[in-house]
């Protein structure tokens, strides 16, 4: 298992992850099976969406924030609520497949760390299956 680090700079935002994700892939000389990625934080998750315009991540975090907004009365003391509902959407792990060595992944599709309570440092657990 490979540990990637994650530093967020916004209380929400969604990170392109698909180099670091794909360096690993390399390093783990799989040539054939799967990549798992797994989230360990409850206001953060992951994501597979569009990677060629940034103005579909802009529409993501504005439709989140009017669907889930930061101040809504919730009971959680903490104050973030909102980010705990939002990474629950996202989900907190990833199954990709590999073949050939490489991700197998859409021709305009990118893996997104997805932040809801930042800025913090994170972490993405990688683990590759297969030979």
């Amino acid at each position: 298992m490979e540990k990637i680090s994650v530093k967020t700079n916004s209380r929400i935002e969604l990170i392109d992850i698909t180099g670091k994700i794909k360096e690993a892939v390399s390093k783990s000389k799989v040539k054939n099976g799967a990549c798992l990625l797994f989230c360990p934080h409850t206001t953060a998750g992951l994501t597979i969406n569009e990677n060629a315009d940034p103005d579909v991540r802009r529409d993501m975090i504005g439709a989140l924030n009017k669907l889930i907004p930061e101040n809504a009365g919730y009971a959680h003391a903490e104050g973030n609520s909102d980010s705990h509902i939002k990474s629950s959407l996202f989900g907190s792990s990833l199954n990709i497949i590999v073949e050939g060595a490489e991700l197998m992944l859409g021709v305009w599709q990118g893996i997104f760390f997805c932040e809801s309570d930042g800025p913090r440092s994170r972490e993405v657990w990688v683990q590759l299956l297969g030979q």
